[in-house]
């Protein structure tokens, strides 16, 4: 039963992840422009304008291929971890079977799982970020391409480039996915009728779109700034030895004050509702297909 769950989240986690960049890389290419190239755009609108009569749809779906492959492969671990870890803080808590958890448990459970989901998603993220933001770097986005990055950082970095951000990444997963997987179930469990909370009742399409919306804006209201740092570190291309995390954060503080920790997150908290509201409906859905056929 354990390896048919981990089966089933790991299938369901994978399509969410499709949903989600379908759904929402617009939105983010123009956040990760403004995190990083701010002084270049006026605000997100004018980054989206400028994006879309420069290179047209193209350019906002900049580092689309990346994306799929890192929120598929992801979402994909997100939802195997975080099906494993509800096995392990049952466990650990006593707790006979995950569905009687508590709403703090199944955050704890997310923040567990943070640690695997990182090693996954960091190198394809990495990629996408540098993708996205290629045309302010080399000047045009025309000729850069998802094994051209890739060459780009291994020639240059080596193998532990890909990593780099890693400990930006992971100080954001820990606490966001804590607010992420609580404020879905959350949710979830307040707008449920009694028969929708039973075993096995399936909750009502609109519900999971409120929960995964919201479970999404709870996730990056918590954690923004720590993001924005994450940015700055994996598109870092600079001389001399790469700063640290701490580094990155008093040099933006001394260089662009306390309102550069929250720039772009306009786009964020626009795209992160329905693009969470995709990645949890289309989630549900699969996993109730999947053991309804297997």
């Amino acid at each position: 039963m354990a390896s048919k769950q981990g089966v089933v989240d790991f299938i369901s986690g994978s399509n969410g992840g499709i949903a989600c960049v379908m759904v929402g890389q617009p939105l983010d290419t123009v956040k990760i422009k403004m995190q990083t190239y701010s002084s270049v755009y006026k605000n997100s609108f004018s980054c989206f304008c400028k994006v879309l009569q420069s290179d047209g749809a193209r350019g906002l779906y900049a580092g689309s291929l990346p994306a799929i492959v890192s929120d598929v492969f992801g979402q994909a671990a997100l939802f195997l971890f975080y099906g494993q870890c509800q096995n392990v803080v049952a466990s650990l808590a006593n707790v006979d079977n995950i569905d009687n958890l508590t709403i703090a448990q199944r955050g704890y459970a997310g923040s567990l799982c943070s640690f695997f989901y990182g090693a996954v998603f960091c190198p394809p993220d990495l990629v996408k970020c540098r993708m996205q933001i290629a045309r302010e770097i080399h000047g045009s986005a025309n000729k850069i391409t998802m094994r051209s990055t890739i060459m780009d950082v291994f020639r240059k970095e080596g193998v532990l480039g890909f990593y780099q951000g890693l400990s930006a990444l992971l100080l954001r997963e820990v606490p966001a996915n804590f607010f992420y997987f609580a404020g879905y179930e959350g949710v979830k469990k307040l707008l449920q009728t009694p028969e929708e909370q039973e075993a096995g009742a399936k909750t009502a399409a609109w519900k999971l779109i409120v929960s995964g919306g919201v479970g999404g804006m709870t996730y990056w209201t918590s954690i923004y700034p720590v993001d924005v740092m994450k940015t700055k570190l994996q598109i870092w291309n600079g001389e001399g030895k790469k700063p640290t995390l701490t580094q990155m954060a008093r040099q933006t503080f001394q260089q662009e004050g306390i309102g550069s920790f929250y720039r772009g997150i306009g786009p964020t908290l626009l795209r992160s509702f329905p693009a969470n509201a995709a990645i949890f409906l289309t989630y549900e859905y699969t996993k109730d297909f999947l053991w309804k056929v297997t």
